[in-house]
């Protein structure tokens, strides 16, 4: 029986990168978006010619109604959730100085990019403790998707930041909770990654990366971010709950 995966996120950018690397590896996936599911059927295709059977989820993580409706689908369809990639979020829809942000725009940050993960992962970590309970071969992970923004600054940009600073201690948090059930959990910490969210300042990043910003002078790519989602799904990491797997081309390594 093959393991099921939930992307949050997961029909473009970087969780569709994850949803790929793990359906190359024999997983089933569901994957949750806004979008409709016909807007995203090329994405399911290209995950069902890989082997894949595909769930999608449209709702939004920071809607409880949502999270609930997500999990109960997950429930009907497969009865059993082996790996929980909290992925989605967004960037404030306007880029202000912290000194003129909006209290609106920090609220729909927090609450799409941790307090509906954070919510997210409680429900799941329960659903994982009962098939535990149920089957001490169970094997189940959760990882966070989070940011070089976790203790990058950018002032422009301070409710993204603190929300992905939030995240980092949700791993801790969960990490060390759901130990005695072996269910281990881990942080992704990519750094400038091409998608849809950094597309407006592709030009920008093109010239940082001729001047060296990175170590490897390249863009991430999804698939950077997938293969290292596999390896933690896989169990290739099993005594390293709690860590941050960096993947951000050497950018965050202190140089002079």
């Amino acid at each position: 029986m093959k393991k099921v995966a939930l992307i949050t996120g997961g029909s473009r950018g970087i969780g569709f990168g994850v949803a790929l690397e793990l359906a190359k590896n024999q997983f089933d996936i569901v994957i949750n978006g806004m979008r409709d599911e016909s807007s995203v059927s090329e994405a399911i295709k290209e995950l069902q010619d890989l082997g894949a059977e595909v769930l999608y989820c449209q709702g939004n993580v920071a809607s409880t109604e949502d999270r609930a409706s997500i999990l109960a689908k997950i429930k009907e369809r497969f009865g059993r959730l082996n790996v929980l990639v909290n992925n989605a979020g967004v960037a404030p829809s306007e880029r202000k100085d912290i000194l003129d942000a909006s209290e609106e725009s920090y609220e729909r940050v927090m609450k799409i990019n941790l307090q509906g993960p954070y919510f997210l992962t409680q429900a799941v970590a329960n659903y994982m403790i009962e098939q535990r309970n149920a089957d001490s071969g169970f094997e189940g992970c959760i990882i966070n998707v989070s940011s070089v923004s976790t203790d990058m600054v950018s002032v422009n940009r301070g409710e993204y930041c603190i929300s992905k600073s939030g995240m980092a201690m949700m791993t801790q948090l969960f990490a060390v909770r759901m130990g005695e059930f072996d269910i281990p959990v881990f942080e992704i910490r990519p750094g400038v990654i091409k998608t849809d969210m950094t597309a407006g300042v592709k030009e920008k990043y093109d010239a940082l990366i001729e001047e060296g910003l990175f170590v490897q002078p390249r863009w991430g790519l999804p698939s950077d971010i997938g293969k290292a989602a596999a390896a933690l799904a896989l169990k290739y990491f099993p005594y390293s709950t709690g860590q941050v797997i960096m993947v951000d081309g050497g950018m965050t390594i202190a140089r002079l």
